[in-house]
């Protein structure tokens, strides 16, 4: 895919740009509203849409379909991450005053883990053509695991970035306003904010086990692969705060994300086979990839709508938390 340079200029302006508006916006800690993430969403849905229009001028009507398409699969995918940011919230009773702050590192960690994993995934790809049918089993899989709805069994005090926080940095146990380090006793001490940037940051390299082979199996170009999932990515905080408590809503789209991953995995298995195998095996077009997406996640969100639980779920939910901690 021949990509211009000026395109990957454009890009790399609008994410530098949009990080530090968020951020001159953001500077001082206060509680996300709804229609300040409404506010933000439809700006980052907007750059991404216009995005996609660039590429169909510079390089391709079909390079902008997979780009499309490869922002929308890792944008529902994102939706799953949500439920486990709650969940760290929660554990770690973080205020919501200082919880965009958090997501906000937590994006800049994204940015760079998904940049190394998508650019070593399309290296490998280009090179060893056969990984894709690994890619294919861990997407299945992961199906799987969202049908048994795994997910819940979460245990954020067992992830390895926190233990290795609290192992080799003294943490206090209460806040300290929006700071991450704080002097004690004549020393540096970190507060529980950095071990919660640490759970966040450990979450994403998680999900990433099934976000790279998903965008892997819709393109391998790294301009639509990087910045599909930088623009999902960098609307990740505003659609958490846009769904704040009504997360636990939407119980039909674990089973729609497992669709779509299933989907994506069978997707992937048959373009593998079809170029180490046999050309004669089908491909299933990004236009069709594209149209399964948009169905499942419509029916999804419907059916989760005209069917609601019947009681309210006993997941911890960070999102509605008001108060500090003592």
């Amino acid at each position: 895919m021949d990509v211009p340079l000026w395109l990957w200029a454009v890009f790399g302006a609008t994410v530098i740009a949009g990080l530090l508006v968020d951020l001159v916006a953001h500077r001082g800690p206060h509680v996300i509203g709804f229609k300040e993430a409404l506010r933000w969403s439809v700006l980052w849905v907007g750059l991404s849409l216009v995005f996609a229009v660039l590429v169909a001028v510079s390089v391709s009507p079909t390079a902008s379909v997979e780009f499309t398409t490869a922002w929308l699969l890792e944008k529902s995918l994102s939706v799953d991450n949500l439920f486990v940011f709650a969940l760290i919230f929660g554990y770690f009773n973080v205020p919501r005053e200082y919880q965009h702050r958090v997501l906000f590192l937590g994006v800049l960690g994204a940015l760079v883990f998904r940049g190394i994993f998508l650019l070593l995934g399309v290296a490998v790809v280009q090179r060893f053509t056969v990984v894709l049918f690994v890619f294919a089993a861990i997407l299945l899989y992961s199906a799987y695991k969202l049908l048994k709805d795994d997910d819940d069994t979460y245990d954020p005090s067992k992830s390895a970035a926190v233990r290795l926080v609290r192992k080799f940095i003294p943490v206090q146990d209460e806040y300290s306003g929006a700071r991450f380090f704080v002097r004690s006793a004549g020393k540096w001490v970190a507060t529980p904010l950095l071990v919660v940037v640490a759970a966040i940051e450990a979450a994403d390299i998680v999900f990433a086990v099934d976000s790279v082979p998903a965008v892997l199996a819709v393109s391998d170009d790294p301009l639509i692969v990087y910045s599909s999932n930088a623009f999902a990515i960098l609307g990740l905080r505003a659609l958490y705060f846009l769904l704040s408590g009504m997360l636990e809503r939407f119980h039909y789209l674990s089973t729609g994300l497992a669709i779509i991953l299933a989907f994506i995995g069978v997707k992937l298995m048959l373009q593998a086979a079809h170029k180490t195998i046999s050309t004669a095996v089908p491909e299933i077009p990004s236009l069709v990839s594209l149209g399964v997406i948009v169905v499942v996640l419509t029916i999804s969100v419907v059916l989760s709508i005209r069917r609601p639980l019947p009681e309210e779920p006993t997941r911890p939910d960070a999102l509605n938390a008001t108060e500090k901690p003592d």
